[in-house]
């Protein structure tokens, strides 16, 4: 068997939401087609991704260095030991041949959504769901029926104040979630402050709220957002400051006893440890948050997570940053903390499938092969287009 074709496409969001740093207006995203001479049904298996959200399409890098390895290669040397399936792991091998260590950035989305894309394709020539293989893979075959799902919302709208935010969250846990994540830093702190009050008098207990400040804060007001929320005893007080600013998050994280979010714009495994090296981060409590599709994708993924094994960090602890069906399935897989959702927010990228159901903060993982990006009508007719 071989990969026959890879196709991209930059697809925009045509969001007006803001968070403290940017909006979504200009923002796009690449959906990938990796077609195999694999048939099924009469019609060849095709593995799909997109590189999540808040990233920019990724496309030229693909075509002009990562498609054309894959495809140039000898087929043979990408597939499994059995030869009956693809490798991700030789396939992730061959688009890094030639390409220099770090400057990790330029190149990692791009790498990391093929990546994701193969693994679909992976589990569908298997006729299993992704979460299975990756548990067969990298959880000693431990396969979990539901993963606990929080929505990641909040966001800065024209014209929505404290009581649109409390009518958001209501809706939310009406749907069945139990726990909130909204935005700080778009806002003078005394407003922000009255958001997250706001926000409180819906969700409960601070355990069933987060806020997020988007690596938005120099260092006076990341402390003073430090001070100002630590009696609110949140979930966690995400992206403080530029994750790759080690002193100053060690020093929030010495000012800021609650738990500390961090870790979706660093796209490597040395990277994260320089983090839990450096950052101040406390395992005890703290959440790193990964972005999978983004970082080199799920094999690399694999060594991140051995590596954080090795300085005390537990699986439960990671909560990777995307709210997608490709990250629902990584979750489940590696048996991760839990999965950001974005029900409503991205358009064709926001959610899971579209039966998706969540109860008391839990969704069940789907069960059809791949990632199931066939239940998502909107988000497959555009990945059917490109197949085709």
């Amino acid at each position: 068997m071989r990969i026959i074709d890879i196709r991209e496409t930059a697809v925009p969001l045509k969001s007006s939401l803001r968070n403290a740093v940017f909006d979504f207006s200009e923002m796009t995203t690449s959906v990938v087609a990796v077609v195999t001479d694999v048939v099924r049904e009469g019609k060849p298996v095709v593995g799909y991704a997109f590189n999540s959200t808040g990233r920019y399409a990724c496309g030229a890098q693909m075509r002009d260095r990562f498609f054309p390895r894959i495809l140039k290669a000898d087929p043979d040397t990408l597939l499994d030991e059995t030869g009956g399936n693809l490798d991700p792991e030789k396939v992730l091998a061959c688009m890094m041949s030639r390409e220099k260590p770090g400057g990790h950035t330029e190149r990692s989305i791009a790498v990391g959504t093929i990546e994701v894309a193969v693994w679909d394709a992976v589990a569908k020539i298997a006729d299993k769901p992704l979460h299975r293989v990756l548990a067969e893979r990298y959880n000693g075959g431990r396969v979990q029926e539901r993963v606990f799902c929080y929505v990641g919302g909040g966001w800065y709208e024209p014209g929505k104040g404290a009581e649109g935010l409390k009518d958001e969250i209501r809706a939310k846990l009406g749907d069945g979630y139990t726990m909130m994540k909204i935005k700080v830093g778009g806002a003078p702190i005394a407003e922000d402050v009255r958001r997250v009050e706001a926000a409180l008098e819906v969700a409960g207990a601070g355990e069933h709220l987060a806020v997020d400040a988007n690596a938005a804060f120099d260092r006076p007001r990341a402390l003073a957002y430090a001070k100002a929320l630590e009696p609110y005893r949140l979930r966690w007080f995400e992206e403080p400051c530029d994750p790759l600013d080690y002193a100053l998050l060690a020093e929030v994280a010495q000012r800021y006893s609650p738990a500390i979010g961090t870790g979706e714009n660093l796209f490597s495994t040395q990277d994260v440890r320089n983090l839990v090296l450096f950052g101040g981060l406390r395992a005890d409590r703290d959440v790193i948050q990964t972005d999978v599709p983004q970082s080199y994708g799920i094999a690399q993924f694999s060594r991140t997570l051995a590596m954080l094994d090795q300085h005390g960090w537990e699986r439960k602890s990671l909560f990777p940053h995307g709210g997608n069906q490709m990250t629902l399935h990584i979750v489940g897989g590696f048996g991760l903390g839990g999965c950001e959702s974005y029900p409503g927010v991205f358009g064709i990228f926001a959610g899971f499938a579209d039966d998706a159901k969540v109860e008391d903060g839990y969704l069940r993982l789907p069960d059809r092969p791949g990632i199931g990006f066939e239940a998502q009508n909107a988000l497959y007719a555009v990945m059917r287009g490109l197949a085709a």
